[in-house]
């Protein structure tokens, strides 16, 4: 016998209260796409302290940093009817992050009218861009925090197009792969960019490591 809710869509209703743990990303962002809010609680939880830690990395401003990582969750949500399972959710959601990453920095040159560490790299033939260097700490007064402070510190004073590569490679532990995908370079540049990267690091490192490290 017909009611008047024949005409409901079922599928909301055909979405059974699942294990998302035992989910892959992509399994849980089509159910996601597909109506369930669990399921985009679950995606936020996942990746709501990779995405945070991330912008940080790039901008060093954690408030500013939180303010972005809210928006990359929003348009998730928002444009969640055109993700295509045939891709890596990981790659997506970083793809979004970086490129209002991005924005944020350029909103920033263009109203403080300063250079960006890439132009300046630009302007010194590739040879980087000289910073002084912190005083050197005793190796045995580093601790696990303070090393990481200082490995921070020495990210956020490489060209940014080096720091975004080995940031979502060594990092994030993204493959080449995605990393080209996410910054829309070719295997060779990601290649090259990561291992410039990983050379300034080690250089600016230095004072910090044993010479069995260096």
């Amino acid at each position: 016998m017909s009611t008047e809710n024949d005409d409901v869509p079922l599928e909301p209703l055909r979405l059974k209260k699942l294990d998302f743990a035992e989910l892959s990303d992509e399994d849980v962002m089509e159910r996601c796409a597909m109506g369930s809010e669990a399921a985009f609680r679950t995606l936020v939880q996942r990746y709501r302290t990779r995405i945070m830690n991330l912008v940080c990395r790039f901008i060093n401003d954690r408030d500013r940093a939180e303010e972005i990582s809210q928006e990359v969750f929003l348009r998730v949500f928002r444009n969640r009817e055109r993700y295509r399972k045939s891709g890596k959710f990981s790659t997506w959601i970083f793809t979004i992050a970086v490129n209002l990453t991005k924005n944020e920095i350029r909103s920033r040159v263009r109203h403080r009218g300063t250079f960006s560490l890439d132009a300046m790299e630009e302007e010194s033939s590739g040879q980087g861009v000289t910073f002084p260097d912190a005083k050197p700490l005793p190796d045995e007064d580093l601790n696990a925090h303070e090393i990481g402070q200082k490995v921070a510190e020495a990210l956020r004073k490489i060209p940014a197009r080096y720091r975004e590569a080995v940031v979502l490679r060594d990092v994030e532990g993204l493959s080449y792969e995605e990393v080209g995908q996410i910054l829309r370079i070719p295997g060779g540049t990601v290649r090259s960019r990561i291992n410039r990267a990983r050379l300034m690091l080690k250089e600016r490192l230095k004072p910090y490591l044993t010479l069995e490290d260096v």
